[in-house]
């Protein structure tokens, strides 16, 4: 993968959809929801602050991640796969297993 995000920007692959109602229908084409988990594929160097430097973002890569729903993030698709680069701000948490 070639791409690296900047600055407070994080890179998350989405997990994949939820095919399964909370009541347990099987949810089809448009009716499955996409999920708001992802996994960090790359991290940007940090927030840029007032003095120069960087804060070192609170995620990693390989972090599993819960992200706002209905935000607005880039999408990117690359190798068949689905990519969002969101700023750090939008993640949730991170998701211990």
């Amino acid at each position: 993968m070639n791409l690296r995000p900047l600055h407070d920007r994080v890179l998350i692959e989405r997990l994949s959809e939820e095919s399964k109602s909370e009541g347990g229908i099987i949810l089809t084409g448009n009716a499955a929801k996409k999920s708001n988990r992802g996994v960090v594929k790359a991290v940007g160097a940090g927030k840029l602050l007032e003095n120069g430097q960087h804060r070192p973002p609170a995620v990693q890569v390989g972090d599993t991640v819960l992200f706002k729903e209905g935000f607005s993030a880039h999408t990117e698709k690359q190798d068949e796969k689905e990519y969002l680069i969101v700023q750090e701000s939008d993640i949730l948490a991170v998701i211990d297993a």
